[in-house]
């Protein structure tokens, strides 16, 4: 039974997922980096209040819900272009 469980944790699938996972903690980690000490005070700029955080629409806080829409536009759009770069094996990605 040991011997199935390292051949499977040993299969190239298992250990590139282990590989995607622990990179893309990584990426996720300079994406909010980047979001929140550069976007986000830019927005900040704008902002009546002076603070995303601060920012209600009604009683509703919007500020950390912006940030992580953000987050999710940012990571979602490198995915893409990922997924598109490694659909054109054999072709030279422009």
């Amino acid at each position: 039974m040991f011997s199935e469980f390292k051949n499977f944790l040993l299969r190239g699938d298992v250990l590139a997922l282990a590989i995607a996972v622990i990179i893309g903690g990584a990426f996720q980690k300079i994406v909010d980096s980047l979001v929140a000490d550069v976007i986000m005070p830019l927005i900040a700029l704008v902002l009546p209040e002076g603070g995303y955080e601060k920012w209600m629409v009604g009683p509703v806080g919007m500020g950390k819900f912006l940030t992580a829409i953000i987050n999710f536009v940012i990571i979602g759009f490198v995915l893409f272009l990922l997924v598109k770069a490694s659909g054109k094996k054999g072709e030279e990605v422009k």
